[in-house]
């Protein structure tokens, strides 16, 4: 038998495990508000999810690490907040006017950063992200330290009340998974796209990806503003869930968390940044009345313990070790077959799909 026919069935039972995990996931979610799970927690999750999932487009798939992602999700959420509370607008309009901060300011940044690499791309990320924090505590708009206060959820397309006020507390919420979802399925939809297969040819090798003809700058480019759209969408979203934006939105500390939410989850994984997302979202949630302050180092210490002993992350380790238990499973013969070729296999993450 031939090694691809041997590592075809394990990558096929993955393709069909991921799918029956996240149609469980997806059916807990839509549950979630009548079992005792609070809804504006399940809805700032997704939004740091949705947060998430657009960083690890960008780090996962690209290879491009950025240290000032905050920014992109700062900006729109103070964009999204004046627009609908100051100037009147719908919350749709809200929205895609953050996803247009996020994706402007995303290209000024790219057009500044993407032809440098490493450590040194991670820091003019880092550099221009202080100079929109610096903006958004000067501006008068965005209300210095005290924040966009008030930012009313509104109607819906003029005519669904998202507001708990309005007698319809669960449309906001299930408008929040509608969105995540919708996220989700375009970030997957881009992977296994053409243009998705460039984008890791551009992470594992990029040298070759330029000898192979690929303008190598466009191609990062437009994954940097698409990223930061995205980034934009979820700082919208995440304003119109609590009400407000501050400071602490587009503070370099967050800018550490999304990093950290994506290497706890599993980087370049689909469901890793989000799991990451929602386990982080729900420790500072749930110790900070009981530790205070002290929520930080025990975060940190989360930190250190993922990058000592699972570097995957927990999708990733979860991945590897359904792998090797199929291996193991395999007779003699497909194991050392398999083996041979497993570096060029179809590796199938945890959307149930081979990455």
């Amino acid at each position: 038998m031939s090694a691809s026919k041997a590592v075809a069935p394990s990558a096929a039972n993955g393709v069909r495990a991921g799918r029956i995990a996240w149609g469980v996931v997806f059916a807990l979610l839509m549950v979630a508000p009548f079992i005792g799970v609070y809804p504006v927690f399940v809805m700032k999750a997704l939004c740091y999810a949705i947060f998430a999932c657009a960083f690890n487009l960008l780090l996962g798939y690209t290879g491009l690490l950025s240290f000032g992602h905050a920014a992109f999700m700062g900006a729109a959420a103070y964009g999204t907040g004046w627009l609908v509370r100051s100037a009147g607008w719908p919350p749709e309009l809200g929205l895609l006017a953050g996803m247009v901060v996020g994706g402007l300011l995303g290209l000024g940044v790219g057009l500044i950063a993407i032809r440098r690499q490493g450590i040194y791309f991670a820091m003019i990320t880092l550099a221009m992200a202080q100079m929109v924090y610096f903006v958004c505590l000067q501006a008068p708009f965005t209300g210095g330290e005290d924040g966009l206060q008030g930012v009313p959820r509104g109607k819906l397309f003029g005519l669904l009340p998202l507001s708990a006020q309005d007698g319809n507390s669960l449309a906001m919420y299930y408008f929040v998974l509608a969105v995540f979802a919708a996220v989700f399925l375009f970030i997957v939809r881009i992977v296994h796209s053409p243009y998705g297969q460039v984008l890791k040819a551009i992470r594992e090798n990029e040298p070759r990806a330029v000898s192979l003809g690929y303008d190598v700058d466009r191609y990062k480019l437009l994954a940097f503003v698409v990223s930061t759209s995205l980034a934009g969408l979820a700082g919208g979203l995440k304003t119109l869930v609590v009400g407000f934006a501050t400071l602490s939105d587009v503070h370099w500390t967050m800018s550490g968390e999304v990093v950290l939410m994506t290497l706890l989850g599993g980087v370049g994984t689909f469901a890793g940044p989000a799991i990451g997302a929602v386990l982080i979202i729900g420790l500072q949630d749930y110790l900070a009345d009981r530790v205070g302050s002290w929520v930080t180092v025990i975060i940190g210490a989360i930190f250190v313990v993922c990058v000592l002993a699972f570097r995957r992350g927990i999708v990733g380790e979860l991945i590897a070790w359904r792998e090797r238990r199929a291996s193991r499973a395999a007779p003699p013969a497909q194991r050392k077959d398999a083996g041979t070729v497993r570096q060029d296999a179809p590796r199938a993450d945890a959307s149930g799909e081979a990455a």
